[in-house]
C-alpha cells in the first residue's frame, strides 16, 4: 500500500485542489509514482474516468481529473469515490464509483453514509496498488463537528485509514488565525491528533509580515507551520471545480471579443469555458442572475446544467430569454453545450419526472429540435470532429436525454462517426453534447476567426502544464516539501 498525506481546508474553497495538484506534480519531478484521492466531493463539474473492466467511463469530480494530470496518470474512478451532484437546494444525486447509485435528500444521505463508506475504502486500498504516494484531499472542513459521527470526507477517512493531516487556511479570506484556533479548539482529541501542522495558503504581499501570526499560531495550538504560499496567479489558468469561483469571473477587461455566459442555479461543467478565458483576445463573463445578457456580447454560450428544465424556467425568470432574442436580431451567435444544448429547442419533456415535479416546459426556441429526458445516462469519452470546420475535437459525454429535430439534419460534431448536435439555418446558433468542445486549439482557432478573432488557437493543455509545473516550484519555494513527503505513512 502506498504511503499517503491528506490536506484539510478550515473551510471551503480555501485552496486545496491547487495545492493537492501542485504537490502531486512536484512529488512527480521527484520521481514518485504519486496519485490524487477525494473520498467524497460535491460538484456539478465532472469528468469521465476508466472504470477498469469496464467499456464505458464513470464520473468523477473535474478536480481528481486536474490531479491525475498533475500526477501524469489517467484518471481513474477511484480516485474519487463518492461524487455528489446538487440538483436543488436540499438533494443531490449520487455517484459511486462512478456509476449513478441514486438521488438522496441532504438529511437522507447521511444514514447512507455507512454504506458509502465501504466504497471509499475498496477505492483506496486499490488506488494504492503500484503508487508510491497518495496525495487525499478533504471537502468542506473537518471542524464541522454536527457532522463527525458519519463522516467519510475528512477526519472520518483520515481517522480509519491512518492519515496524516496538514490544515490548509486562507489568509486572504481574513481570520486565518482564528480559523486554524478555533479547528484546533473544538476537534476532539481523537482528530486532534491526526494534524501533524498547518500552512498558509493565498498570500498576498512580503510573506515575513505573518511572522507573527505564526508564533501566535503555534502559541494556542503548538502545530508546526509547513510554510506560506503566495497567491498563485498562474491558478487561474486551471479548471476550477467550485462555482464559488464564478462570482468572480463576473466581469473583465476588455478585450476584442465579449463571451457572455449565463450563470445557471445548476450550471455544470462551466470549465468548458477555460479555453476560451485563456485566449487573449477572449473577456468571458459570468452574468450572474438579476443581470442583463451584456448587449456588446458577440457570442453567448449556454453552459452545462444538472437540472435542464428547472434552469430553463429561471433563465425567463431572469429575463435571459428577452437578452438572447435581442442578441439573435443583433446577429449575435449562440452555442448551447449539453444541458444548453436542450435549452436551445422548442420543447423539452421529462415524462419520467426525472430532474423534477415540472415535466414539460417550452425552450427557448434557437433551434427546430426537441428533448425527451431518459433514464439511462451517457458516460464516455469521445473522439470526434466539427462538421463545420472539419477540426478534430475530443472530449467526453455526461447528459441525460436524447435531442432530435430537422435542425438536426445539420450536426455540429460528429462524435465517434455519428451525428451530434444542430445547427440553425444562419450558421449561427448550434448545440451539442460534446463537453471539451472548446478545449480543441485548432477548432477553437477557426471558430473564433469565424467571428473576426485572428490569431486564437493556444495550446491550452500545454498552458495548463506549465501553470502545474509552475505551482510545483512555488510550493518547492515556499513550503517545506521534504518534511511534508516524509509525514506520508
Amino acid at each position: 500500500m502506498a504511503k499517503a498525506i491528506m490536506l484539510q481546508g478550515t473551510g471551503s474553497d480555501v485552496g486545496k485542489t491547487v495545492l493537492v495538484a501542485g504537490l502531486c506534480r512536484a512529488a512527480r519531478n521527484r520521481g514518485m509514482a504519486v496519485r490524487p484521492f477525494k473520498p467524497q466531493n460535491m460538484s456539478n463539474n465532472a469528468a469521465v474516468a476508466d472504470i477498469p473492466g469496464d467499456a464505458s467511463g464513470g464520473e468523477i469530480g473535474r478536480a481528481q481529473w486536474l490531479q491525475a494530470i498533475a500526477c501524469g496518470v489517467a484518471p481513474s474512478v477511484h480516485m474519487n469515490p463518492v461524487l455528489l451532484k446538487p440538483q436543488s437546494d436540499i438533494g443531490a444525486q449520487v455517484v459511486v464509483q462512478g456509476k449513478v447509485y441514486g438521488q438522496a435528500r441532504a438529511r437522507d444521505y447521511q444514514a447512507l453514509k455507512p454504506k458509502l463508506a465501504e466504497a471509499v475504502m475498496d477505492s483506496w486500498s486499490k488506488l494504492g496498488e503500484g503508487a508510491d504516494l497518495i496525495v487525499v484531499e478533504g471537502a468542506g472542513s473537518p471542524a464541522e463537528i454536527n457532522l463527525r459521527s458519519r463522516d467519510i470526507a475528512n477526519m472520518g477517512f483520515a481517522t480509519r485509514a491512518d492519515v496524516p493531516v496538514i490544515l490548509v487556511g486562507d489568509i486572504d479570506r481574513g481570520g486565518v488565525i482564528a480559523s486554524i484556533a478555533g479547528t484546533h479548539l473544538i476537534l476532539p482529541e481523537e482528530d486532534r491528533k491526526m494534524i501533524a501542522g498547518y500552512l498558509i495558503n493565498k498570500f498576498r504581499g512580503d510573506i515575513t509580515l505573518f511572522d507573527d501570526g505564526i508564533t501566535a499560531i503555534e502559541r494556542f495550538t503548538g502545530w508546526r507551520c509547513f510554510g506560506v504560499v503566495p497567491w498563485l496567479k498562474e491558478a487561474a489558468l486551471l479548471p476550477s471545480e467550485d462555482s464559488v469561483i464564478l462570482e468572480r469571473l463576473a466581469s473583465g477587461r476588455r478585450k476584442a471579443l465579449k463571451v457572455a455566459v449565463p450563470m445557471l442555479d445548476r450550471i455544470a461543467n462551466f470549465d468548458d469555458l477555460d479555453p476560451l478565458r485563456a485566449e487573449p483576445q477572449v473577456e468571458v463573463v459570468f452574468v450572474p442572475p438579476g443581470k442583463s445578457l451584456p448587449a456588446d456580447a458577440g457570442l453567448v454560450v449556454i453552459p452545462g446544467s444538472k437540472s435542464t428544465i428547472g434552469d430553463l424556467l429561471r433563465f425567463r425568470e431572469n429575463g435571459w430569454d428577452r437578452d438572447l432574442a435581442d442578441h439573435r436580431r443583433r446577429g449575435g451567435h449562440v452555442v448551447g453545450i449539453c444541458g444548453g444544448y436542450q435549452m436551445l429547442g422548442a420543447l423539452v419533456r421529462d415524462p419520467d419526472g426525472i430532474e423534477g415535479t415540472v415535466t414539460e416546459t417550452k425552450g427557448l426556441g434557437l433551434l427546430d429540435v426537441e428533448t425527451v429526458m431518459e433514464p439511462e445516462k451517457t458516460v464516455r469519452n469521445v473522439t470526434a470532429h466539427s462538421a463545420t470546420f472539419g477540426s478534430p475535437l475530443s472530449g467526453y459525454e455526461i447528459h441525460l436525454g436524447r435531442t432530435f429535430g430537422p435542425d438536426c439534419l445539420r450536426p455540429s460534431v460528429v462524435i465517434n462517426g455519428i451525428d451530434d448536435g444542430a445547427t440553425s439555418a444562419d450558421g449561427k446558433v448550434f448545440g451539442t453534447y460534446l463537453h471539451g468542445l472548446f478545449g480543441a486549439d485548432a477548432f477553437r482557432a477557426r471558430f473564433l476567426e469565424s467571428l473576426g478573432i485572428v490569431g486564437g488557437g493556444i495550446d491550452y493543455r500545454a498552458e495548463v502544464d506549465r501553470a502545474l509545473d509552475a505551482i510545483a516550484v512555488h510550493l518547492e519555494k515556499h513550503l517545506d516539501c521534504d518534511a511534508i513527503f516524509g509525514l506520508a505513512r
